[in-house]
């Protein structure tokens, strides 16, 4: 038995439930008289849409063809080797479900070192190796085409990335150290960092074609038989596949500098992934690849160790599983179909819903509004943005057409919603207009139509209690922009029936959403737990802290922006209204910020203005501030800050306001954009101790986001 298959035998015990992915070898006679190939094809076993990682088992699987093919190169028997995929897919990388069970430090450098020992041998064989990306590729499935020195992708590929430092690894088994050899170091800092940290940007298999990753670009109908073709003619000689030669001078400094602008801005040093993958590259510029080999191993094995990585996992697994069952959801069988919906407003935000309606459900949508202008303005807006779809080739001119028919507007609801299942509100945010609205939409609405509210912050009961029909309402919050957030908190008011609320799921499916069940309470999630963060940040600038410290004091956490910024995002004015909502409610941990009203009442759009093209605080907006003259650190802002949130997310789990902490770190994630790395926010709080200072326990059970016991 050889070392590598003895490191993996041991490591195997560690994943004890690793879909554990075969290793094919077949052989044939290539065209053109080329000779003898043979192909190893990657597959699970399961169904082609389930992915297929790597564990230990799955990578001793591949080292036990590959002593096969070695054999057969050796003796001459094959003069080539090729590795592929099942049907669309290649391979996703290594198994994580495993990884997050790891306890120890050699353990997780036994997986870094099993995985290096067999991809390496695939550039060691006698023969030319190719890899033919024919389906989706990520981490360990890109880097064990990285070992092979040829590649071919498939257009058709809907995904290929190294996302590994979005969950807060390294690319571990070679990406870090052979993707700058191969494309240089500015392109796979774009690969490696820039695409992670940009929310895990996919690559099509153009782009990876352009980017020079792959050597030949092939349609996904005939993929492996044209690539047998080029293959063939490869051997043969009849094509040479040629390289750019790689900048080894400045450049390469310029690309890991650049790097590490990204990392900053994105993390603010607050996440050490990136980091490590960038010393990797950096050092990978002498062209030493056993160096990058042994630097991956040990970042991937202090990683695995590390917070950051269970956080990430922690956070993969919310979006990828809780997200798509959510808790306390109702009996699916209970919901009603629904055939056409209507929105009660024509704005931005209701033409934003109207438009989403229209796109993943294809059924009749009508706006109305109070005036024949708002109501022209709304369905034109939607008709523009389908026009810009059809104009970027997302859909043909058929759909678009078909798309343009099935959406109109009104002035009369009795016409509008007679007919309608589904009929949300989005007016302005005051329970007496909205409780008009729905006064209104039941007295023409049929008797089974579900009426949703898409409020931010008002009781959701409220809202329903003066109808004769309150069970049928439903809270459907969305966050803006609406294309953009995947998070709709979904409210059950306090007589919100079953039938009711599993339909609202069920469109809420349907229109491609992260669905999360909230209890009626001020606020709901997001708002709340934002609203008290942002708060904590304009008391301590109320009370004299300058700004700038404030923003500063909470960038380790490595937020998407600064406070401020996200206030401008969402407008000083909504910020005010939900500040005074929670104001009213919880008074004694809710403020109304006094400089804040001055910023809206003076009509600004926010605290900062960008002439120099950076944010700086607005002259006008200094000149409003009263502050007082208590200043504080950074790092007592931060701990204040911390204390507030951990304070407020520990009340509302007291309150039932969502299931478990996980739902929290959910909202945060799909509708505020908290990063990845954090898991939301509950595992950073546990982390830091701040859980425990503030409410005596951890908001997670030992294992969960964290090193098992």
């Amino acid at each position: 038995m050889s070392t590598t298959a003895e490191l993996l035998k041991q490591a195997s015990d560690l994943f004890p439930d690793e879909v554990v992915t075969s290793a094919h070898v077949r052989h044939f006679d290539l065209p053109f008289g080329a000779g003898r190939f043979a192909l190893i094809t990657l597959d699970n076993g399961l169904d082609h849409t389930k992915p297929t990682t790597f564990g230990p088992a799955s990578l001793a699987n591949l080292n036990t063809a590959i002593d096969q093919v070695e054999k057969e190169a050796a003796d001459g028997t094959i003069v080539g080797i090729g590795i592929t995929g099942k049907p669309f897919i290649f391979a996703v990388g290594a198994d994580l479900k495993g990884v997050e069970l790891l306890k120890e430090h050699e353990h997780a450098l036994a997986i870094g070192k099993g995985g290096h020992e067999v991809f390496k041998r695939l550039s060691g064989l006698a023969v030319p190796t190719f890899a033919y990306y024919n389906g989706a590729a990520m981490g360990g499935g890109v880097e064990v085409g990285l070992h092979c020195k040829y590649r071919t992708v498939s257009k058709a590929i809907p995904a290929f990335s190294l996302p590994e430092v979005f969950l807060g690894l390294v690319p571990g088994w070679g990406g870090c150290a052979l993707l700058p050899n191969l494309i240089g170091a500015d392109k796979a800092v774009s690969v490696i960092i820039e695409n992670s940290l940009n929310q895990n940007k996919q690559l099509k298999g153009q782009q990876v074609f352009d980017l020079g990753i792959a050597d030949a670009l092939f349609e996904g109908a005939d993929f492996l038989e044209q690539s047998l073709i080029w293959t063939a003619q490869v051997l043969k000689g009849d094509i040479a596949v040629e390289r750019p030669v790689i900048d080894r001078g400045e450049a390469w400094d310029q690309a890991v500098a650049r790097g590490r602008f990204i990392a900053d801005s994105k993390v603010h040093g607050a996440a050490p992934a990136a980091y490590r993958a960038l010393d990797i590259i950096a050092a990978a510029k002498n062209g030493d690849l056993q160096q990058g080999y042994d630097a991956e191993d040990l970042a991937l094995a202090d990683l695995i160790m590390g917070g950051e990585l269970r956080a990430g996992i922690y956070a993969f697994n919310l979006v990828q599983k809780r997200g798509r069952r959510p808790a306390g959801a109702p009996d699916k069988n209970l919901a009603r179909p629904v055939t056409k919906v209507g929105v009660v407003g024509a704005g931005l935000m209701a033409s934003q819903l109207a438009l989403l309606f229209l796109r993943r459900l294809e059924v009749p949508v009508v706006l109305t509004d109070i005036d024949q202008e708002r109501v022209d303005k709304g369905v034109g807006y939607v008709h523009a943005e389908i026009d810009k779809l059809l104009g970027k080739g997302r859909i043909n001119q058929d759909k678009a057409n078909r798309l343009k028919a099935l959406v109109t507007g009104v002035l009369d609801k009795a016409e509008g919603f007679s007919d309608a299942d589904f009929i949300i509100e989005a007016v302005f945010e005051e329970i007496g207009v909205k409780q008009t609205v729905f006064a209104e939409v039941e007295a023409v609405a049929p008797a089974h139509a579900i009426l949703a509210t898409n409020t931010s912050s008002l009781s959701v009961t409220e809202m329903a209690s003066k109808l004769k029909n309150p069970e049928r309402v439903v809270g459907f919050h969305f966050f803006n922009p609406v294309a953009v957030l995947p998070l709709l908190e979904i409210v059950r008011g306090e007589q919100t029936d079953d039938a009711s609320l599993a339909t609202a799921f069920a469109v809420a499916k349907k229109l491609k959403k992260t669905a999360v069940l909230v209890k009626d309470a001020p606020a709901f999630v997001v708002n709340r737990i934002l609203t008290r963060f942002m708060g904590e940040i304009q008391n301590v600038i109320d009370e004299g802290t300058p700004v700038e410290v404030a923003e500063k004091a909470v960038e380790p956490l490595g937020l998407p922006m600064s406070p401020l910024v996200l206030l401008e995002l969402v407008g000083p004015a909504i910020g005010l209204h939900v500040s005074e909502t929670l104001n009213r409610a919880f008074p004694d941990r809710f403020t109304v910020s006094p400089n804040l009203a001055a910023v809206v009442k003076a009509g600004k759009r926010g605290f900062y203005v960008y002439d120099s093209g950076k944010p700086e605080l607005d002259p006008e907006v200094a000149a409003l501030l009263k502050q007082g003259d208590v200043v504080l650190s950074e790092e007592q802002v931060r701990d204040r800050v911390l204390d507030a949130v951990a304070q407020e997310i520990g009340l509302m789990l007291d309150e039932g306001v969502v299931a478990e902490a996980q739902d929290i770190d959910l909202c945060l994630i799909t509708g505020a954009g908290w990063p990845f790395h954090l898991g939301g926010i509950t595992p950073y709080l546990d982390r830091e101790g701040v859980s425990e200072r503030v409410n005596g326990k951890k908001f997670l059970a030992p294992g969960v986001a964290s090193v098992p016991a």
